[in-house]
């Protein structure tokens, strides 16, 4: 057999097809002996077949004529090894993946040996086996149509009885492999868009139905456990942190996608079941609840990742139901949701558990011991009414005063940073979230103005209600608009069993605006809360107001004029402080961001952001010898706030922010300046370059150890600039030197030694902030990890004297610097002359000069 097996043939040819299934047909057993004849016959058939469907029919009627596919069943059969399975599951891949012949697909859907393959109890424990099985069955889901998809069914009066390509799949739905899980997602998808009607309400019957509550259940377990990754994370940071967490949010924004895809096949009975488990098993048990202000009871669930998937569910996950419930559900207090969902949730227990027992433990499905949350659950799915009547609890929730919509809004009034961005976020998704209804928007008090205008002027042209009289009215709304609202609060009380417990919340939508409205203020003012989540709550501010300032109460002006004075005191602290040259530099460029950022369609930042290690160095107390890099984030996020204050004080106010910061332009160099003795131009000093040093002094420093060196110091500014100078002297020129060392006037912290009053200390910061330069940003996250450490320089004089002038020389020199800062920036630090400064032509131009000069 050997021998003629490897005897000349063409290999392309009818003849090697023959041959092939005459030697395969011969084989009556398969064990160690002829193993390797049977793998290569079995690789050679599909890759003939596949050459046959492209170039000549004759190949495949052959196929068909001798019933080979008969004879790969019996193959499998008879064979005692696993390579041979391997292969004969490959063989089937390719051939269904590459035959483009439609007959040629009928033929191997026809008859039952595809469901035979697809039912062989195959031993699994091989990893290289389950893979090549999943393969092969989602290359079957690939040919899937209408006509072809009935060649797998088994019918009986007209009702699908059994359909092993998806019943089989589904059992490795939760596989610990995830290119296993994404596989069977995509065969299910397959299915789910062919659109037979027979075949969807075979998914949705018992036990099928169950494989959306277990992935539910599923993507629940996934949840708490990215919740405790990021609690680990927190007490317990490592360099792979941000990696791992990220990791696990793609799966679950991935999960999300799926139910999305799911969804989008429109079979509505699907729609409802994925709506009523996310509902029931994953937002009104462990969700909401985590929402909670207080901290009584141990949280499944943290607010913070809570937040962030709310954020997600609602982003991705496009079903209108969902969304109008949740919505819904934020006028509940939490304490309606946890007696009723958490004790039921830790109650159920599977009822079909052999439909997905795939020859591997359950803990895939099942999960959380010590009284948590069990992830596989009954068959609640096809269930029309989760909490019949005689189960509904009749919560006293009166004991509560805050729905979960206040605790939103508490969360963005007195919560830590994190929370307050992922309040923020959770109001922004839902302001975007196209499925919510706008009367559901106006009762959260979130629908920005122009919808609300354009909803009343809608209701005044057809003669609905007084929507004349409110348009052109500080009151909005009417009741009609709580229809909605109430409507899902009353199938929230009979299908799940949720009561909510402030009936008047449908009465007010005017005051929820005010609330929101309140608690942005409110964040405005706060001083624990970064420039991003500022940023954050300035666009959702402009969202809901885009062009009118008539919502802002005096309350309100006031406050934001309070905040921005205090900023600006701060502002004029760091003028005196180590980054004075560079802060109109940051504030011309994140002028433009903050603009763009309050003034985009949607918002800038990834919820998922929300998860990650904070990586906060900044500090609220700059010490003189601490480092000048965590000064200068200070100086940049206290820029960002002050610049997002200043724009809220002209929005509100009514005007237009304008393109660039109103400031005034450089001043000229007086005449006696140590710049224009020594010479100097706008530009700066520069190494090399020839310098007068009429006021220059004399003095010794060592940049290596036991080799000191002769310089003439020299201390200058020109503008908002300024520069420390060691310059040596030239033989042929008196008062004359080159330029040898030059480093920042600004934060020097100049200061004489206690012990030897001729030696003068100077730190020595960096010319630019790395964080600040898109080039450099990345190589300085990296170097965030280690200490970031400012120069020394210690200058030696000749007396007391020298080494007392060079410290006043140095003293003036970083005062006149601050004044011209101080001078450019005073239309900035008077709100009035901010708003009536016009804006000089050269302002713009100076910003991006003093950029590079620095």
């Amino acid at each position: 057999m050997w021998l003629s097996f490897w005897r000349s043939r063409d290999r392309f040819s009818l003849e090697e097809l023959r041959y092939l299934t005459e030697q395969l047909q011969k084989a009556q057993i398969v064990n160690e002996f002829n193993k390797d004849f049977v793998i290569e016959a079995l690789r050679s058939i599909a890759e003939l077949l596949t050459y046959g469907d492209q170039h000549d029919s004759a190949f495949f009627e052959f196929f068909m004529e001798k019933q080979v596919m008969g004879d790969f069943v019996r193959i499998l059969k008879v064979s005692r090894t696993v390579s041979v399975s391997l292969q004969l599951l490959q063989t089937m891949s390719i051939m269904i993946q590459n035959l483009k012949n439609e007959r040629a697909i009928y033929y191997m859907f026809s008859n039952e040996h595809i469901n035979y393959l697809i039912t062989y109890s195959f031993d699994f424990r091989n990893e290289e086996l389950l893979s090549y099985y999943i393969s092969f069955l989602r290359a079957i889901s690939g040919k899937l149509n209408k006509n072809t998809i009935s060649l797998l069914l088994k019918t009986q009066n007209e009702e699908i009885v059994s359909f092993p390509l998806y019943s089989e799949a589904i059992r490795f739905a939760f596989h610990e492999e995830n290119m296993v899980r994404i596989a069977v997602r995509a065969l299910t998808l397959n299915v789910y868009h062919v659109g037979d009607d027979t075949v969807n309400r075979f998914i949705t019957s018992d036990p099928y139905a169950e494989y959306f509550s277990n992935f539910v259940s599923f993507f629940c377990k996934q949840c708490i456990d990215l919740d405790r990754l990021v609690s680990h994370t927190n007490k317990n940071p490592s360099p792979d942190s941000t990696s791992t967490i990220l990791a696990a949010v793609d799966e679950i924004e991935d999960n999300l996608y799926y139910f999305s895809d799911i969804v989008s096949a429109g079979i509505p009975d699907v729609g409802r079941l994925i709506t009523d488990h996310i509902l029931q098993l994953l937002i009104f048990p462990l969700l909401l609840p985590s929402l909670r202000i207080d901290t009584m009871n141990e949280r499944e669930i943290g607010a913070v990742t809570c937040l962030y998937l709310l954020c997600c569910i609602l982003r991705i996950v496009k079903i209108k139901d969902l969304a109008n419930t949740i919505a819904a559900a934020l006028f509940c207090p939490p304490e309606a949701y946890v007696s009723n969902f958490q004790a039921k949730l830790n109650g159920y227990m599977p009822a079909h558990v052999s439909t997905y027992d795939y020859k591997q433990s359950d803990d895939n499905v099942s999960g959380m011991e010590d009284g948590h949350l069990r992830v596989t659950v009954s068959d609640m799915a096809t269930s029309s009414q989760v909490f019949p009547e005689d189960v509904i609890t009749q919560n006293d929730c009166s004991i509560s005063h805050f729905a979960l919509r206040e605790a939103l809004l508490s969360y963005v009034t007195s919560g830590d940073d994190v929370q307050a961005s992922g309040s923020l976020s959770v109001l922004a998704t839902l302001l975007q979230t196209k499925e919510l209804d706008e009367s559901m928007l106006d009762a959260l008090g979130i629908l920005p103005q122009r919808k609300q205008h354009k909803k009343l002027l809608l209701q005044a042209l057809v003669g609905e209600g007084s929507g004349e009289e409110q348009l052109f009215s500080s009151e909005s709304t009417t009741g009609r608009d709580s229809i909605e609202l109430d409507g899902y609060l009353q199938k929230l009380k009979e299908k799940y069993g949720v009561l909510c417990s402030f009936p008047e919340v449908v009465m007010s939508p005017r005051l929820h605006r005010n609330q929101v409205l309140d608690a942005l203020v409110s964040l405005f003012c706060r001083s624990n809360i970064s420039a991003e989540t500022l940023w954050d709550g300035g666009w959702l501010l402009r969202q809901l107001l885009p062009y009118s300032e008539t919502e802002f109460n005096s309350h309100h002006l006031k406050l934001l004029k309070d905040s921005y004075k205090s900023c600006t005191s701060a502002i004029l602290e760091e003028i005196r402080g180590i980054w004075p040259d560079l802060i109109i530099t940051v504030l011309c460029d994140e002028w433009k961001k903050c603009k763009r950022v309050i003034e985009a369609s949607s918002p800038r930042r990834d919820p998922k952001c929300l998860l990650l290690p904070l990586q906060n160095s900044s500090s609220d107390d700059i010490l003189p010898g601490e480092s000048s890099f965590i000064a200068g984030e200070r100086m940049c996020e206290l820029v960002k706030v002050f610049i997002l204050l200043l724009q809220l004080q002209i929005f509100s106010l009514g005007r237009v922010l304008p393109d660039r910061p109103p400031i005034c332009p450089p001043s000229d160099v007086p005449e006696n300046s140590h710049a224009k003795i020594a010479g100097m131009d706008i530009s700066g000093p520069k190494p090399g370059t020839e310098l007068k040093y009429v006021d220059a002094v004399p003095c010794r420093i060592a940049f290596e150890r036991g080799k000191e060196r002769y310089f003439r110091f020299l201390a200058i500014s020109v503008g908002t600039s300024g520069w420390l100078v060691l310059a040596e002297e030239l033989p042929l020129k008196q008062q004359c030197g080159i330029i040898r060392v030059v480093a920042p006037l600004a934060g020097s912290n100049p200061r004489i030694d206690e012990k030897h009053s001729r030696w003068l200390h100077l730190r020595i910061r960096p010319s630019t902030l790395p964080f600040t330069d898109s080039a450099k940003a990345t190589a300085y996250s990296k170097l965030k990890a280690k200490a970031l450490v400012d120069g020394r320089w210690t200058l030696a004089f000749r007396d007391e004297e020298s080494c007392k002038s060079a410290l006043a020389m140095i003293l003036e020199e970083m005062n006149l610097q601050s004044i011209e800062v101080e001078r450019r920036l005073r239309p900035l630090l008077d709100l009035e002359r901010a708003l009536d400064y016009p804006h000089p032509p050269e302002a713009s131009s100076h910003c991006t000069t003093s950029s590079n000069s620095s």
